[in-house]
């Protein structure tokens, strides 16, 4: 019996050493296991930006003829000044168009649009040319104060130029029109709609762009005065929306009247004269630096400006780091120029081109010209590496052609959330 008792005793014994052994061995595997874990190298990330930059590229020789003959190595493309590698994409003339025509109805355009006997029949049956003979969708957005849908995306050219040819400038109390409601004097009539909200008609009509397949080339046919008046959308806003999509726009600009240039000017220009730009794209700089350095206090301060440290930072960094530079110089051009000519502006910076439309009888002429070039442009495009978030300078060139001139885009917007972290 006491043999038993003591075997019993041995056995629970070794059992409870079995368990601490095996607990002690645990606690130590996981405890290596963590140590190793932690002291494993993690997998470079590959930083790249997912989305392809297209920058579609009109060449034209010296007496203006188009060029059709160059090839990918024949570029040099920069990103805020850092060489790109480019593919050029073959073919693309056949690529299905999403076209969406916008036309300023109200402001301006009601003086302009009051010819619109002579303007509608040119527009509405140009559009098959513009498109193509290509699967194609195009949708009509009209716009004064806010823009609005006339025409949703169709295949059917005829059902578009006839949503064109219905089109009537609204009333306004500046170009008092006969189909307007009041008979009475141009004073007394009601203000109606003067607006000309031209970036938040862009705003709409890009993302009315981004919900068509992805293989579907887009663009967008412009029709306005020069000058934005009533729009929510800010710079900034408009400037990323036609600069994060691969939208080209083509742009055709009558000029403001005098009453709203006025108008604008005093609600909206800066009240001290400046250095007039002679070129749009001018990165000359109009606020140099404090006396004492770039992040000395200044003993004049522009009272617009930011006085936010982290803002004052970044601004000498742009200074020292070239690409930076170039992105805030393309971004202060560009708000710059949405300030003095909406049209033009947004036309040079997708790749577009911008008409003057002096004379309505003209409008048939620029029409043909976009028709021509639509599909002749090479498309090329490149995978960012890393970009930084918002506004990327791009410049395009032939360093072999001289003689040759292109219009491309001038640039790109990065989201955050496509940036690599």
């Amino acid at each position: 019996m006491q043999g038993n008792t003591q075997r019993g005793a041995v056995w629970r014994c070794l059992v409870f050493s079995l368990v601490v052994c095996l607990v002690l061995f645990g606690w130590t595997s996981v405890g290596f296991a963590q140590s190793a874990a932690a002291h494993v190298p993690e997998e470079p990330a590959l930083n790249t930006y997912s989305t392809l930059v297209q920058v579609p590229a009109l060449v034209r020789s010296k007496d203006g003829k188009l060029v059709f003959t160059l090839t990918a190595g024949d570029f040099q493309l920069t990103d805020d000044g850092v060489p790109q590698k480019l593919t050029l994409e073959e073919d693309t003339g056949g690529e299905p168009l999403a076209l969406v025509v916008v036309i300023e109805t109200g402001g301006a355009g009601a003086r302009v649009f009051n010819k619109y006997d002579s303007l509608a029949p040119g527009l509405g049956p140009m559009l098959g040319s513009i498109v193509g003979n290509v699967p194609h969708r195009v949708a009509v957005v009209t716009f004064d104060s806010q823009p609005t849908l006339l025409q949703d995306f169709t295949p059917k050219i005829d059902v578009a130029a006839d949503a064109i040819e219905s089109l009537r400038p609204d009333c306004t109390r500046q170009h008092h029109l006969e189909h307007c409601a009041s008979p009475l004097a141009i004073h007394d009539v009601g203000l109606g709609d003067n607006g000309a909200a031209i970036l938040d008609s862009l705003a709409f009509s890009v993302d009315l762009l981004r919900k068509q397949p992805v293989g579907y080339r887009r663009a967008i046919l412009l029709i306005s005065e020069t000058l934005d008046r009533g729009s929510t959308t800010t710079l900034d806003e408009a400037l990323r929306a036609v600069s994060d999509t691969n939208t080209t726009i083509y742009s055709i600009g009558f000029s403001t009247g005098k009453s709203e240039a006025a108008h604008y000017a005093a609600r909206e220009l800066p009240t001290q004269p400046g250095k007039p730009h002679g070129n749009l794209l001018s990165l000359e700089n109009h606020h140099p630096n404090p006396p004492g350095g770039c992040m000395a206090k200044d003993p004049k301060p522009d009272p617009d400006a930011s006085q936010n440290k982290a803002v004052q930072l970044y601004d000498c960094m742009t200074q020292l780091a070239p690409p930076l530079a170039l992105a805030k110089m393309a971004a202060i051009v560009a708000t710059d120029g949405l300030k003095q000519n909406v049209p033009e502006t947004v036309a040079h910076l997708t790749g577009g081109e911008y008409f003057n439309m002096s004379d309505p009888k003209y409008l048939e002429r620029d029409l043909v010209v976009i028709s021509n070039h639509i599909p002749n442009r090479y498309i090329l495009s490149f995978q960012p590496q890393s970009p930084h978030p918002g506004l990327h300078a791009l410049s395009l060139k032939l360093p072999d052609y001289s003689g040759m001139a292109i219009t491309a885009r001038g640039s790109y917007w990065a989201d955050i959330a496509g940036a690599a972290k």
